[in-house]
């Protein structure tokens, strides 16, 4: 019997499908995060880290555009707009494009050297464009489940904030802003994203689809952190991509002025 010919998995059976996928494969498995919170990357690993993540924080409102420049639903644009608000913020205040800089600063770079992604290693624009086309070019349903992501992302930010804070000196409530505010921003997007998948993945097909989705996405993230392993664990940095002393803040980082 071909995988398309039985029938879906009820609205329970789906969702532990799902939870299962972050459980085996979501990044907060990575040794680099391990390492990363238990206290044991250097600077220029954290620097390293700041760096190649920004090509990934700079994207989300990008990949998030893309996405709405496909709906016809005014309501589902209304929806989904606020993941651009929740990044780029407004003029004033900013969002958390502006709070991923600010951690930029507290390190020690120079945050508008993160912002013109200089530096980024190879992989990490490659897993990251990647996802962008993915979200730009699938089937809706396929789009929103890529982002399910962020059911499993609570756990590792409080890890985070936890670690940094207890290991690095660099850490504040400044400088760990963006995570303090994505333990409130996502839970909003994970209820409507969810319910999304779980209403319109009706069929096995559908639900093959959402669940391969969501496991792309996994893979987008953790390949990013094995080539940041590769290149600054194992001190393999391939051309390009940033090296230690390059990028770094000339007055107090504090005071370097953000976009």
């Amino acid at each position: 019997m071909k995988l398309t010919d039985r029938g879906p998995q009820s609205r329970a059976e789906f969702h532990e499908r799902l939870k299962h996928i972050g459980a085996e494969r979501y990044h907060d498995r990575h040794p680099f995060h391990k390492r990363l919170h238990a206290g044991q990357c250097t600077p220029d690993e954290v620097r390293a880290w700041v760096i190649n993540r920004w090509q990934y924080q700079s994207r989300i409102p990008m990949k998030d555009a893309a996405f709405m420049s496909r709906i016809d639903d005014p309501h589902l644009r209304r929806i989904w707009r606020s993941r651009i608000e929740d990044h780029d913020g407004g003029v004033t205040e900013g969002g958390g494009i502006r709070r991923w800089l600010a951690l930029a600063g507290a390190v020690g770079l120079d945050p508008n050297y993160v912002a013109s992604g200089a530096g980024v290693m190879p992989a990490t624009r490659f897993a990251v464009d990647a996802y962008v086309r993915f979200v730009r070019d699938m089937p809706l349903l396929d789009a929103v489940a890529a982002s399910l992501t962020e059911m499993f992302a609570p756990k590792i930010h409080a890890e985070r904030i936890e670690g940094l804070l207890k290991h690095y000196d660099f850490a504040d409530e400044i400088s760990l802003s963006y995570f303090r505010n994505r333990l409130s921003e996502a839970p909003k997007d994970v209820e409507f994203g969810l319910n999304y998948v779980l209403d319109h993945a009706d069929t096995r097909e559908k639900q093959d689809a959402a669940a391969a989705a969501l496991t792309f996405k996994t893979d987008v993230l953790w390949a990013q952190l094995d080539a940041l392993w590769h290149g600054y664990v194992e001190g393999r940095i391939p051309p390009g991509a940033w090296h230690p002393g390059e990028g770094l803040a000339v007055h107090d980082p504090k005071m370097a002025e953000v976009s």
